[in-house]
């Protein structure tokens, strides 16, 4: 019996020791979780083709749009630093394959040839690089497709948010079978000086992203944020802890409307009071696909004395199922209902700014908000890169906690001159 000696980081051992369904890895930058997995993948297909076994290698990201997005080059090099899978292996400038035939590589991106790569004939490996991004949908039809007997799935990516599908599938409750690690710099006996430098420039002058780029901690806030630094501040200025209702004032709650269904946008709720010159944000709701009398009840569950519902125009809208609006319905459930009329274009930018605006005077009980201020720090311009220029906010998972939020900063008066009556709204905007 023939053997070979391979170095690998001592974390990542365990992770390709015996037989396992799942392997993985996930952390910052300079773990060489890549530069293994490459490596490994080259191996195995080493070892399979050794064996007598024919197959095929998938290396896959959510975004790729030519090879040289591609890990080939990260495997091609890999390969060249091994002897006997030099051997074994011929590397083309596009292609990389076993000599003998029976092993071939595959590079595809998710977004775009996830049918195509349902139809691949015997996966013996199919890793998944940078995949953060990945989308519950792709998770679902990918992994079915990796259906021989033998094969496994490999997954590396640098976390970015707790709400990732990749995080909640592969990290917080991961597949029985399932090898995976957490792996940052410190863990590579290799770390090459040239990133220590990098590393400690970072933690020097950009301490606000050091622990995610460097020690693999979720991303507290998306270049591009309009509302971070100003979350911030306001738990800088202890604006952000317990805040308790006045039991003697009125909540006004404020909608962004979703929708049924398991691909429905979310429902988002917050629930104000307004003293003075401040607002006191006591509570954030959200989910998903509900129907409206899971929302009722969450707010009928709430200690504070809901009177007011604030929506947004499309309230007025009848739900397609049940032939009702959010505005009728929550009439007949007793509520003083306020529909605001569409804003135009320009509503979006209008939020955003009216948000900055109000943000310095507003207090979060954070036990109840703390959901709903990682959307508002989260949420963030779309730009294109190729011209450097914004597009307007980014819709995602963030997007409908700072609608109703910025819905509530739009329409907000001070107390002393609207407390206690319904506002007014015409078509010309708010009076």
């Amino acid at each position: 019996m023939t053997t070979a000696t391979i170095n690998l980081p001592e974390k990542l051992v365990p992770v390709f020791a015996g037989e396992a369904r799942y392997r993985g890895a996930y952390g910052g930058r300079g773990s060489g979780k890549t530069r293994t997995f490459a490596l490994m993948t080259a191996i195995k297909g080493y070892q399979c083709g050794m064996s007598g076994q024919s197959g095929q290698i998938l290396c896959a990201r959510e975004h790729l749009n030519s090879l040289d997005e591609s890990s080939l080059e990260e495997i091609k090099s890999a390969i060249r630093s091994v002897d006997f899978l030099q051997d074994y292996y011929e590397v083309g400038e596009k292609f990389i394959r076993s000599k003998d035939g029976r092993i071939n590589y595959v590079f595809a991106g998710l977004r775009r040839n996830l049918d195509s790569i349902k139809s691949k004939a015997r996966i013996i490996i199919a890793w998944i690089d940078e995949a953060e991004p990945v989308s519950e949908e792709a998770w679902r039809k990918l992994i079915p497709t990796v259906r021989e007997e033998d094969s496994e799935i490999w997954v590396t990516w640098n976390p970015e948010s707790a709400r990732s599908s990749t995080n909640k599938r592969f990290r917080e409750d991961p597949p029985e079978g399932s090898q995976i690690v957490e792996l940052n710099w410190r863990d590579n006996p290799w770390f090459p000086q040239v990133l220590e430098r990098e590393r400690a420039a970072d933690k020097k002058v950009r301490p606000d992203v050091y622990d995610h780029v460097w020690e693999g901690a979720f991303l507290a806030a998306h270049e591009g944020a309009y509302f971070s630094h100003l979350i911030e501040q306001a738990k800088r200025d202890g604006r952000v802890g317990n805040v308790h209702e006045d039991p003697l004032m009125e909540t006004r709650a404020y909608f962004d409307i979703g929708g049924t269904g398991a691909k429905a946008d979310a429902t988002s709720i917050w629930t104000v009071q307004f003293y003075k010159s401040e607002i006191r944000v006591l509570g954030y709701y959200e989910a998903q696909g509900q129907p409206l009398a899971t929302h009722v009840a969450w707010l009928r569950e709430q200690t504070q004395d809901i009177k007011t519902v604030v929506l947004p125009h499309d309230g007025k809208t009848h739900d397609k199922v049940y032939s009702v609006s959010y505005e009728s319905a929550l009439r007949e459930a007793g509520y003083n209902v306020i529909v605001v009329p569409n804003q135009g274009a320009g509503a979006a930018g209008a939020r955003v700014e009216a948000v900055r605006r109000i943000l310095p005077s507003t207090y979060f009980n954070e036990p109840a908000c703390k959901d709903g201020m990682e959307a508002l720090a989260w949420y963030h311009e779309k730009r294109d890169e190729n011209r450097n220029i914004g597009l307007g906010p980014n819709h995602d998972w963030s997007s409908h906690a700072a609608d109703a939020f910025g819905m509530m900063a739009v329409v907000y008066e001070p107390p002393n001159a609207s407390w206690g009556k319904p506002l007014k709204v015409n078509l010309k905007g708010i009076v």
